[in-house]
């Protein structure tokens, strides 16, 4: 570990720990070391092979809903070892616990419409990986998504998108209005455009990231879920 690592986790666990307790972020936090010897996805492959093969069994109808009990429930009070992260969509039918198959304590879910890396979202995906040592990374985007469109049609109507929507579509539309004339369905287009923008996002932004994923510690991927039909696909 080296000096950096050591002065960063100083951060989180003296000084740093009580602005963060106070919002209920460090209440039985595990160090990253514990996460990597009690989860057997202790590799960015591994995590998500384990995502992977979840989507499969939920697209198939056998899912296992693992983790999901009472008792689950009582081991997990006192810590916390998410093998994966993601940065979803708000939207009600895009649950990654659901669509992974994945239950309690296995995912650190961050959701806004339009799976948007704000400061304050980036601030909790660096806090997963530095505390709890999660591998992976999932910019999970959706069919159809509801902030794309919005922005879509304030972009081609010249209008505005009422209250604080207009921050959602302001923080999208550098990204979908570039590839509004290409060929093909332009709300997809802009989905995709949108994933892989963000992921790129977090590894511009985050300095802390990037050393994790250059030290082969972490990896971030793009995915695409389907609302017709449940696949998550690798972009």
């Amino acid at each position: 570990m080296s000096r950096n690592d050591l002065s960063r986790r100083s951060l989180l666990l003296s000084g740093g720990a009580a602005a963060l307790g106070a919002a209920g972020l460090l209440t039985g936090a595990t160090p990253a070391g514990a996460a990597a010897a009690e989860d057997p996805a202790v590799t960015p492959t591994a995590a998500l092979g384990r995502l992977l093969a979840g989507n499969r069994r939920f697209v198939a109808g056998h899912a296992r809903h693992p983790h999901q009990g009472l008792q689950d429930l009582h081991d997990l009070a006192t810590g916390q070892h998410p093998f994966a992260i993601t940065i979803g969509c708000a939207d009600s039918r895009v649950s990654p616990e659901v669509l992974f198959d994945q239950g309690l304590g296995d995912i650190f879910d961050n959701r806004v419409a339009g799976n948007i890396v704000d400061d304050l979202l980036l601030g909790s995906i660096e806090f997963a990986v530095e505390e709890f040592g999660s591998p992976l990374i999932v910019v999970l985007g959706h069919e159809r998504c509801g902030a794309i469109n919005a922005t879509i049609n304030a972009i081609t109507s010249g209008g505005t998108a009422p209250g604080h929507i207009g921050a959602i579509v302001d923080a999208l539309r550098p990204i979908v209005e570039p590839v509004l004339s290409h060929p093909g369905d332009v709300i997809d287009n802009a989905v995709r455009a949108n994933i892989e923008a963000q992921a790129a996002e977090l590894v511009r932004r985050s300095a802390l990231i990037a050393e994790h994923i250059a030290a082969g510690q972490v990896r971030v991927v793009g995915a695409r879920y389907d609302l017709d039909n449940g696949h998550v696909t690798l972009l």
